[in-house]
């Protein structure tokens, strides 16, 4: 399989559980995330679409969680 589809089955694999849960944010923050932290696995040499997808997904929420200011920030 050539990289063009590998990072292609990766994306919607990520983009679908995301928006499947509710997490996706701004489409296109979004989708410029999930890419670089896919290609950026690639780099390193990891080939498998769901290893790709699935840690491009822990990236984004870790992402939103440590963007996003905590209940206590706001309210202690």
């Amino acid at each position: 399989m050539s990289i063009r589809c590998t990072v292609e089955s990766a994306f919607f694999i990520a983009w679908s559980c995301l928006e499947q849960g509710g997490e996706l944010g701004d489409p296109d923050q979004t989708a410029n995330f999930l890419l670089d932290a896919i290609e950026a696995q690639l780099r390193r040499g990891e080939r498998r679409q769901l290893m790709l997808a699935n840690r491009a997904i822990d990236a984004w929420r870790v992402h939103v969680a440590v963007s996003r200011p905590s209940r206590d920030a706001r309210f202690g």
